[in-house]
């Protein structure tokens, strides 16, 4: 939890680059000094600023090169500012550069002892707390060997296990954990969930999803400015519009064509269908669903297609505003080509409130070999089946697309962030963040079998 005390102020800050177009000039700049420029000028940064309270968790956003690391080098130390001011409370460790402060020809062990003396800790200190170190990096006996011959996963292991344990104050991590395996990864998000209780965490990362889970705030940089500062979640689905090249634009192609209404929008039948279940449940997990609405959703795309509708309907077609968890439902979303398409694909996220991702799915390897063409104003229909999780109680929202291109290499025509909101009453049975249903569960005893143990 934040507290009123600042762990890190960054006020005005700027970094300068002199970039020279040969060695020559370089040269005759160190015999000039100010006398003249032969260099220009590549502005990093360019007044940056903004606080991380004690206990807060700060995400940092943004295209590569946009200036992340250099902020980051310059907090921690590493990097001197052109101008501004930063200022620390606190024991700060930092992962940046994958085996920055590592000795490439030293063995694991000979740098666990190094690194953890540049963050202050005395031999003793290093000694005792060795094992510990050695358990969280789980790299076995390469501990002893030079980490030259390690990979880019080993070098994180044991990187991030020497910051675990240096008993730091705010923790500044630069997207370290993308290379690392996914064991290892939920073991260092769980301590950074843990950490975050009482510590301040400085987080990048290209990984939207795991800024919104982790982090309270965001900050989004573009070409060395603060684009953005607030909400992560609100952070991070304007940085994503923006990656997806902007806000929607209605094309002057569609001035002349009727958008039709959504199929069987007039007859539609909303019906409540907890009737079907048996009331006196304590454990049903009621799921109430909010109707489509275009007009508050947040959206983007290059404007080749309309999403009509959203909705989920049960088994016989009908139009669902109550599910309980664990019965077979259909997503339908109804979409309009606003220019003609090849290739269309049209798909969904399931978001918890923080915007993480759940589940999803879309249409392009069911059509992959057989990829189906639209014409303008050709209405298509994507239908996706499957069986309502158990939800644990809250809000969630389901994120709708519709693409045209490849699963790798696509254009977004439109994205709708929260196009249908649904809220679970009661927290089932199961655990975790989403419960599936289960075909069969058994449990039998061998009573033949007691005398042999």
């Amino acid at each position: 939890m934040s507290s009123d005390v600042n762990s890190i102020t960054v006020s005005g800050l700027g970094k300068c680059f002199a970039i020279f177009n040969s060695p020559h000039q370089r040269l005759l700049q160190m015999f000039m000094r100010s006398k003249k420029k032969y260099y220009r000028e590549f502005w990093a940064l360019r007044d940056v600023s903004f606080e991380l309270k004690k206990g807060e968790t700060v995400g940092i956003i943004g295209r590569n090169g946009s200036g992340k690391s250099t902020l980051l080098q310059m907090i921690c130390g590493t990097l001197n500012q052109t101008e501004g001011d930063i200022s620390i409370n606190g024991k700060v460790a930092a992962l940046l550069e994958l085996g920055a402060g590592f000795n490439p020809e030293f063995t694991g062990r000979e740098n666990v002892f190094l690194s953890a003396a540049l963050y202050g800790l005395s031999q003793q200190q290093v000694t005792d707390k060795f094992e510990a170190i050695t358990s969280f990096a789980d790299i076995g006996d390469f501990i002893d060997q030079p980490v030259k011959i390690y990979s880019s996963g080993m070098f994180v292991r044991l990187a991030f296990a020497i910051i675990v344990n240096v008993d730091a104050d705010i923790l500044i991590i630069d997207e370290a954990l993308a290379v690392g395996d996914a064991l290892f990864t939920q073991k260092c998000m769980r301590f950074l969930r843990k950490f975050k209780e009482n510590g301040t965490l400085l987080f990048v990362s290209h990984d939207t999803a795991s800024v919104i889970n982790l982090c309270d705030r965001a900050i989004w940089l573009d070409k060395g400015q603060v684009k953005g500062y607030g909400p992560a979640k609100e952070i991070s689905e304007l940085y994503l519009a923006n990656l997806f090249e902007g806000e929607i634009a209605e094309p002057e192609i569609i001035e002349d064509l009727i958008l039709p209404k959504s199929i069987e929008e007039g007859s539609v039948v909303w019906r409540d269908h907890r009737q079907d279940f048996i009331n006196n449940s304590i454990h049903r997990n009621d799921i109430e669903i909010f109707r489509f609405d275009p007009s508050n959703a947040e959206k983007f795309g290059q404007g080749g297609a309309k999403i009509l509708n959203v909705r989920l309907q049960d088994m016989n077609a009908a139009a669902l505003n109550w599910v309980v968890g664990g019965e077979t439902v259909t997503l339908k979303i109804e979409v309009v080509a606003l220019t003609a398409l090849v290739s269309p694909i049209v798909g969904f996220y399931v978001k918890d409130r923080l915007g993480q991702t759940l589940f999803g799915d879309n249409t392009y390897v069911s059509y992959a070999r057989n990829p189906i063409r639209s014409s303008r104003g050709d209405v298509f229909i994507a239908e996706f089946k499957f069986p309502m999780p158990w939800l644990a109680q809250g809000d969630y929202s389901i994120a709708v697309a519709v693409a045209e291109g490849t699963q790798s290499d696509h254009v977004h025509h439109q994205w709708i962030h929260d196009a249908l909101l649904f809220r679970s009453h009661h927290d089932p049975l199961s655990t975790g963040i989403v419960g599936i249903p289960m075909l069969e569960i058994n449990l039998q005893v061998r009573k033949e079998a007691n005398e042999q143990y």
